[in-house]
Parts: C-alpha cells; structure tokens; sequence
C-alpha cells in the first residue's frame, strides 16, 4: 500500500511521499501481537526516490528474539569477518503518530548493496526460496543446490532472480549447481575456488555452524543470496537473515531436539551437496576448520561479542521497554542478553539461549573438539594489531606485523565513521584523535582475508 514516510535520524527529519509498504516474513509473521515484520520500498511508486541511496529498507520484529540483538550482532561480526552480509541497525515505528514498536532495520540485498560491498552489480543474483510451503520447517522446494536437471523451470520455485529480470537466463546457476554435484572429487577440490569466494563461503558456513543458525543453507536451506560476480566470474555467497541465530531455529523448531551449544561443526541437513562435498573431502574439510579457528579467535569468543552487547544493549533498552507490542517481557529481555529463559515462544516452544552464554559454552565445545594449536592463537592475533598508548588522549600510534592492510576505520559505539585512511604497503600510522570525545571506539583494519577488529578507549 502507499503510505507517506517521516523518517528522523541523527541528522536531521526527512519527509518521502508515496513509499510503498508490505508485510514480509514467514515465521515472522506468527508473532503473537499485531507487530508485523515489513518493507519499505522508497521508489515502488515515485521513481528514484531513495534515503541515503537506499531504496528499500527491512523492518525485522523480534520474533523469538527477547534479546533483539541477534540479528544485529550477527550480521556486525560478519561484516568484521569479511563475510559479505547486510548492515543492520535499530528504530522505533510509529504508525499515524502511535508507536507500534521497536525494530531492527535491515539493508536490502540488491544493486546498491552490490555497489558497495561486491563493487560489481551487473551479474546474476539470486535469492533462495523461501521454502515455506508446510509451515514452520519448511515443505517447499529447498534452494538446496541439488541438481534437477538442465531445465530452468525445476528451479524457478527454489530460486528467485534479483536482477537481469529481462534476460531471465539462469544458465549460470545451472551449471554452477551442476558442478557441485557432478564435478569429479579431484576436480571438486581443485577448481571450486575458482568458481565460488572461497576463504568468505568456508567463513561463512563456518559461523552458520558456531552461531547455531539453521535457518540456513545448513538446515532450512533458505535465507541466503547468490550472487554471480562478473568482474571476477566468481560466485560470491551473502548472508541473509539472522533473526534465528545463536540456536533460535533449533530451540522452538524443527532442531528441537538438538543440543545447539554442541552441534556438531559438520552437522547439515540431508542433501546439502555443497557442504557435503566439502566435509567429505579432508583438503577442504580441514580449510574449513582452518576458517573455524580464525573465527573462534578473532570473532567469536566473549571478549569480542560481550563487548557489542554491552554497547548496544543500554542504546536500545529504553526503546524495547517502551515497545508495548513486543512478544516478550522487559525481564526477559534483561535476561536473555545473559542467560536462557524458558520458553522459545515460537513453534515448539523450548529454551531461548541467551547471548553470552551459548557464547561461552559453544567456544568450550569448539575448544574440545577443533585442535587450533597448528595456527595463531589469540595472543599472536593481538600482537599482529597495536594500538598504543590504549587508553588514549590526543595521539595513537598504530602498527601491525606485515604490509598486509590494505586501509583502516575507526567507528564510535554508534557505527559512526570518525576516521578513515589508505594504508596499503605501510605497517604503521600515527593518528590526531584530539577531537575525539571520551568513550570506546572500534578500529578496523582491513585486509584482503578479512578484517579485524581492535578496541580503543579515549580518555582524557
């Protein structure tokens, strides 16, 4: 439907006439109140009109999430990890001037996110299906990557094509599919990296695993994006929708009777070839756990997502409070950033994990069964990145081991950008941070593996 748009930011109110809105979702859309998840679309009706250069925008509605920071965190740490994802960010709604209540907001995967995270947007891209025909856990056709044939009508109900609409040729996605299937074990292993982003896709599947999420490719076999990159002729694979991660799928779904904090780092639903190749394969298999450690010490680990939580949880408290549609009490929400509370909420029902906690207990899990010792080890990574002095006043000198790092930012708590520099074939910089208020910021230095993420404290 049409509705006109007042939209406030830190910036400044803004004023869109005619954005079309309508409900999205599956699960979602179970949400025991009248708060709904749905899309703004700024140009379905006036041509060009945009915010910010966006042209849609997601309204995700906390559903099974007491927290409402799961999909936030999840997408944050894999941006930070080089996993190509939407950003993510939080408001509150009001319809004809009645706050309906808090959502997180969520970018669209579409040209402009291919603008600036892939910088190629004139390829293919594809979205899995949503695979919802039975109700919760699916019963539609699964965007599964199983081979049906060269037909492009046995896939047109698993897949849905975001771009190139007029040419409507899926020729790529065929013969890609069929090279998961059919390619020879050597020629499996030798040649997929030279058609799929492989260190992002084997960090990506990775983080489905260690954060539980099965409402995936892994499980449901849904909530992903394939984008076939024309600059690189590689398939770049882009994560979509977080809300069910940290074990949410599998406490109130069809996951139910597993234990999510020790699932198992190969555990897939049947036919999933593309992860099934790779874990029957012990070269890739273990390029998979090589990304496992990475990630375990890099990202995840409560040093690192304790941190987020602590940050966003008192910007949005006053906000869920004040959110008298949500699904969940304000204890709940006090609770589950730290610990279980019972009851899922959703289908099944069951325990909801809490944040830091399913942190914690899935990082000991991985301890015991991924030997990491073979690569670096948490205190190696930290003396790879230097900040110093840290605390800070006026001046931070910068440093890392090789010339590796391509360019750094530093952020505010607030994900303001607050500085920006090139630093390819250089190990170190001194930055003015004078200006700076007192608080924590968030330096990323980036690199063609990925990005990592150090603290600063100013403090004057």
């Amino acid at each position: 439907m049409k509705a006109n748009l007042s939209l406030t930011d830190s910036e400044g109110t803004y004023f869109f006439n005619d954005v079309g809105v309508r409900f999205k979702g599956n699960s979602t859309f179970n949400h025991p109140n009248d708060k709904k998840a749905f899309k703004i679309d700024f140009n379905k009706y006036v041509s060009g009109q945009n915010y910010d250069g966006l042209k849609k925008l997601n309204f995700s509605n906390g559903f099974k999430d007491p927290s409402f920071l799961r999909e936030k965190v999840f997408f944050d740490l894999c941006q930070d990890a080089g996993v190509p994802a939407p950003r993510a960010n939080f408001a509150n709604v009001y319809f004809n001037g009645t706050l309906w209540g808090f959502y997180t907001v969520v970018e669209q995967i579409d040209d402009q996110f291919l603008d600036w995270r892939i910088g190629d947007d004139d390829g293919n891209l594809f979205k899995a299906g949503d695979n919802f025909g039975g109700g919760p856990g699916g019963g539609g056709a699964a965007a599964d990557l199983v081979d049906y044939g060269a037909n492009q009508s046995n896939y047109e109900e698993r897949y849905e094509l975001k771009s190139n609409e007029d040419e409507n040729d899926w020729t790529d996605l065929i013969e890609f599919i069929d090279f998961i299937n059919n390619a020879s074990d050597a020629d499996f292993e030798n040649e997929i990296a030279d058609k799929l982003e492989w260190t992002e896709y084997l960090r990506s599947a990775a983080l489905n695993s260690m954060f539980s999420n099965l409402d995936s490719y892994t499980g449901s076999a849904r909530n992903y994006y394939l984008y076939h990159n024309m600059t690189s002729d590689k398939w770049e694979w882009i994560k979509w929708d977080g809300n069910e991660c940290f074990g949410s799928y599998g406490a109130g779904g069809p996951g139910g009777g597993l234990n999510m904090t020790t699932l198992a780092l190969n555990h897939h639903d049947n036919n999933r070839p593309l992860l099934e190749r790779i874990f029957e394969n012990e070269n890739l298999y273990n390029q998979y756990l090589s990304e496992v450690c990475y990630l375990k010490a890099n990202f995840f680990n409560s040093d690192y997502i304790n941190a987020r939580i602590d940050i966003l949880k008192p910007l949005i408290q006053a906000s869920v409070y004040a959110d008298n549609n949500k699904m969940y009490s304000n204890a709940d929400f006090d609770t589950n950033t730290e610990s279980n509370i019972s009851g899922g909420g959703g289908p099944g029902g069951g325990t909801t994990y809490g944040l830091k906690s399913f942190v914690q207990e899935k990082h000991n899990y991985l301890n015991g069964v991924v030997d990491c010792s073979v690569g670096l080890n948490e205190t190696e990574i930290n003396q790879i990145y230097a900040i110093y002095p840290n605390p800070a006043n006026t001046n931070i000198a910068l440093a890392w081991q090789d010339n590796s790092v391509q360019s750094l930012v530093i952020f505010n708590i607030l994900g303001e950008k607050m500085y920006e520099e090139t630093t390819k074939d250089e190990t170190r910089t001194n930055i003015d941070v004078s200006s700076f208020a007192n608080g924590l910021y968030f330096v990323q230095f980036f690199t063609e593996k990925g990005n990592q993420t150090k603290e600063l404290v100013i403090s004057k």
